[in-house]
């Protein structure tokens, strides 16, 4: 991740009176919800950081752009940005400080890419969702060409506990390089699905087995995706990774988005990584080729190995492509298409050529398999 200090240091010194603060809560990561549940259950939380993100970078309108599809979320926003207004919290003179900020609740269209910040602020300014160039950076040139702060939930939820407990206190929790917390998304095949919020550092053992109950019906685990759909795939040889930015980074793997997709046997990677193909390809935005067209080969090349028509070469050329796309694309949505196709062919390849070669599948969903 970027560290936040340093943004809010750039935004501030960029120079220009007209500055913004955006809480990026589009969440269309499939299977995340952290987000949606920070903004259902506290809402004011969110409102008081990008109140204070304001302050320290010299910003007076803040907006959250949310998710279209999360309607409890934007009512519940709208309701604490006017109780926040009634209590003098929000708007002209805040609590006679002199400080002005207001907020405003911004619904997004549903294109997956607007969670890229950029593609975000072109959206805000009523035009296509489409990744800038950069640079320059939003930090410099953001909303309306002017400097802004662009920071998710999961970062603003954190920033009134530090200031009211200090730097001391976060570094506490977490490891030396990676303090704090993060909050992950549990789902697939556990016993207790949900969210959970641990420190930084945590096993992944503990996350599966004993907040996620291990899997559903006693079944041997057999891969988590972790990070989200840009995830990677690991094995139960992992199991004992911690969950920290430096200790993954060792495993070619993210945190990302924080949901852990837990797999036992009855689970296909050959299908589980169509799915995610599929996804990346309806949700490309097409503006540059690496990621429209690699898209779109990479699925269809995934077809022939589910088909049985496919061979070594096959996957070779994915992993060529995905390499192309990491180097080439405009934005993360396709540079990140590397993760979870690199690590399915490279820990699962025997089971790729399996089906690559026509063998028939106990798990998968193919059809007169």
């Amino acid at each position: 991740g970027f560290p936040t200090g340093v943004k809010w240091a750039a935004v501030r010194q960029a120079p220009g009176p007209e500055k913004y603060v955006i809480c990026n809560a589009d969440e269309g990561e499939p299977g995340t919800f952290k987000d949606r549940l920070i903004l259902e259950g506290d809402p004011h939380r969110i409102l008081e950081a990008m109140a204070i993100a304001g302050y320290a970078v010299g910003a007076k309108r803040g907006i959250i752009y949310v998710r279209g599809e999360y309607a409890l979320s934007i009512r519940r926003l709208e309701r604490a940005v006017a109780q926040a207004h009634a209590y003098g919290l929000l708007g002209e003179n805040i609590l006679e400080s002199g400080f002005s900020f207001e907020i405003e609740v911004r619904p997004g269209a549903g294109a997956y890419v607007c969670g890229e910040e950029t593609a975000l602020i072109e959206s805000l300014e009523g035009k296509r969702g489409w990744p800038r160039i950069r640079p320059p950076y939003p930090v410099t040139h953001g909303l309306w060409g002017k400097p802004t702060v662009v920071n998710n939930v999961e970062t603003l939820a954190n920033v009134p506990d530090i200031l009211l407990r200090g730097a001391a206190w976060f570094r506490s929790l977490g490891t030396p390089t990676c303090p704090g917390t993060k909050v992950y998304t549990i789902l697939g095949h556990v016993r207790f699905p949900g969210l959970v919020e641990v420190e930084m550092g945590t096993p992944l053992r503990v996350l599966i087995y004993e907040l996620g109950g291990g899997t559903r019906d006693g079944r041997p685990l057999k891969a988590v995706l972790i990070g989200g759909a840009a995830g990677a795939f690991l094995t139960p040889q992992d199991l004992d990774v911690r969950l920290d930015f430096d200790s993954l980074a060792g495993r070619a793997a993210v945190l990302g988005s924080g949901a852990v997709l837990v797999m036992d046997e009855s689970t296909c990677i050959v299908d589980m990584l169509g799915s995610i193909l599929r996804f990346f390809r309806h949700e490309s935005c097409g503006q540059c080729v690496p990621c429209r067209a690699g898209t779109d080969l990479l699925v269809r090349l995934w077809e022939r190995v589910r088909r049985g028509e496919a061979d070594e070469a096959a996957l070779a050329r994915m992993e060529e492509i995905v390499e192309v796309m990491r180097q080439a694309s405009l934005c993360p949505l396709g540079q990140s298409l590397a993760l979870p196709v690199r690590s399915a062919l490279e820990k699962f390849r025997p089971e790729f050529l399996s089906h690559a070669q026509g063998a028939a599948c106990p798990v998968c969903r193919r059809e007169g398999k």
